[in-house]
């Protein structure tokens, strides 16, 4: 068994097999043992402290969200249903309390500025740009409100919460468009890059990524750092992990991701690296944290990249979440590895900020 184990953590490493680790990773005691093996096998340039173990009371919250998920989206077929039960969904959960929200125009952009209750302040001078996922059709500024206030707390900085137009009325390039303009807004209004990580989940983190990608093209000032959470990173969809962990992963599949592929792009090859960072040049990209869950479907997009990441000499580190689902980071009020994922990335944003809070 520890053989096996062995054998899947190398594979991970080179790069060959990550759907061997995924599917492992369902198994029982193999399950861990292989998670900590591929995350101890990577370089520590691309490692970060490894993720706690998984508890029996997460174990039931995930079921819990997953069966809740299920209630919402049973019915939900078309890419418009789906959107709208995520927008029901997210209404039934907590708004942010302790914080302070202010709608804002960003360059054109919708959004809205939230900071701590205890910080008095227009502007300040850490800043967080939150793109939120959704596949390019959904989410808005009331489903990802909950976890822009928590990172705005836990990180001591403003967040940037925008509401960038949706596909399929508006496909490919208006979702970067709009990301890479609320981030020239912020630079605009006086925060520094040096004071500005880009943060984003599932497709949010593939905007991230594409956005900071075309800063780097144009020349421009780059941010301190960029956080993708379970970034959807090949819209090819190549990942063995699609496959692997199908069943462990209810929220995203290949079916899903040709729905949300034909949305975006129409006819637009999903091989471009001007959709798909995994087929970019990271040379010269800031440091970058990736987060994903060890249950995902796409694993495989988050280990791919980061391995790639870190050949172009990127500071990269890597976090696989024993038994997380996609967009678990969403649900601090639900889940307890939420809470601990959330306070990992205020803690990478903090490291990486020119102008530290002061305690």
């Amino acid at each position: 068994m520890v053989l096996v184990a062995l054998r899947h953590g190398v594979d991970v490493l080179r790069g060959r097999a990550s759907a061997a680790i995924a599917a492992a990773m369902t198994k029982g005691r193999v399950a861990w043992l292989a998670t900590g093996l591929a995350i101890a096998l990577l370089p520590a340039s691309a490692r970060a402290e490894d993720p706690p173990p998984q508890t029996e009371a997460s174990k039931q919250q995930i079921q819990k969200l997953v069966e809740t998920w299920g209630q919402h989206y049973h019915k939900a077929d078309s890419l418009r249903d789906r959107r709208q039960a995520f927008e029901d969904l997210m209404e039934s959960t907590p708004e942010p309390t302790r914080v302070q929200i202010r709608p804002v125009d960003a360059g054109g952009v919708d959004a809205q500025l939230i900071w701590p209750a205890r910080l008095h302040h227009p502007l300040g001078r850490r800043a967080i740009l939150y793109v939120h996922g959704g596949g390019f059709y959904s989410g808005s500024l009331r489903t990802h409100r909950a976890i822009a206030g928590a990172l705005a707390k836990a990180a001591s900085a403003d967040v940037l919460l925008i509401d960038y137009r949706l596909a399929p009325d508006n496909p490919y390039p208006n979702q970067i468009d709009d990301t890479l303009t609320a981030y020239r807004w912020l630079l605009d209004s006086g925060y520094e890059n040096d004071n500005i990580v880009l943060v984003g989940e599932s497709i949010g983190g593939n905007l991230a990524i594409e956005a900071t990608l075309r800063q780097m093209r144009v020349r421009g000032p780059l941010p301190a750092a960029v956080v993708a959470m379970s970034p959807l990173t090949d819209l090819a969809a190549t990942g063995a992990s699609l496959m692997a962990n199908a069943s462990t992963d209810p929220l995203i599949d290949a079916a899903q991701l040709d729905l949300i592929r034909k949305a975006y792009l129409g006819t637009r090859s999903p091989a471009d690296p001007m959709v798909s960072p995994l087929y970019g040049d990271m040379t010269g990209f800031p440091p970058l944290l990736m987060q994903v869950g060890s249950g995902e479907a796409l694993l495989d997009d988050t280990l791919r990249l980061a391995d790639k990441a870190r050949k172009a000499g990127v500071d990269v580190e890597t976090e696989i979440w024993p038994g997380m689902i996609h967009q678990w980071q969403l649900f601090p009020f639900w889940i307890d590895d939420a809470r601990k994922s959330n306070q990992r990335i205020a803690e990478y944003a903090i490291r990486h900020f020119a102008d530290k809070p002061q305690p």
